[in-house]
């Protein structure tokens, strides 16, 4: 029973950044909506079709609450400690919202990870690596950079006349559905 003691204080999140708080609780809902209906003998396939998720899901849940109840299955947090405070937190959006060229980053003007890390380093002497960095970032709901302005030159008019005109010549036209075979080898006969 090596593997109960990864879960016996409740489940744990992957790695590569895991849910956001908000992505945590409903999924600890669906564990305990789960459990409930382990309680009433739901076969496994039906409550995976159910809840919208895997039968591996399902069956590591069953298994966890068959040998620790339906504490095994409630929420112990992210797997990384938060290293910054909520005080922290807050004054690096604030920051965060000043711009690169504000903390002596010339020339492109977006944040990148590595940036987002000096950032972090500089102002609370807490070391982050990159992927740590864009962990804590997605922790926090900050999407992946996207460019906020666009090119002055931008001709809104000329945008709008190529995606009427041009884009759909481009794009050609939907295929039809036709009878035919799945089988590469083998064609419909008819």
């Amino acid at each position: 029973m090596g593997w109960l003691r990864a879960y016996e204080r409740g489940m744990r999140y992957a790695q590569r950044g895991g849910y956001t708080p908000a992505g945590q609780q409903r999924r600890e809902r669906l564990r305990l909506e789960a459990a409930g209906r382990f309680a009433r003998g739901d076969a496994t396939g039906q409550i995976a079709r159910d809840l919208r998720v895997t039968e591996g899901s399902v069956r590591r849940w069953r298994r966890a609450w068959r040998d620790g109840g339906t504490r095994a299955l409630k929420s112990r947090g992210a797997v990384s400690r938060e290293r910054l405070s909520a005080r922290q937190w807050s004054r690096l959006e604030l920051e965060l919202a000043r711009g690169p060229l504000a903390h002596g980053f010339a020339g492109d003007q977006r944040w990148t990870l590595g940036r987002i890390k000096t950032l972090i380093g500089k102002l609370f002497h807490v070391g982050y690596t990159v992927e740590g960095t864009r962990k804590l970032m997605r922790r926090h709901g900050w999407p992946a950079q996207v460019p906020v302005r666009q090119a002055m030159e931008r001709d809104e008019e000329a945008v709008a006349v190529w995606k009427a005109e041009v884009w759909p010549d481009i794009k050609g036209r939907r295929a039809t559905w036709a009878p035919s075979s799945a089988s590469r080898t083998r064609q419909a006969r008819g």
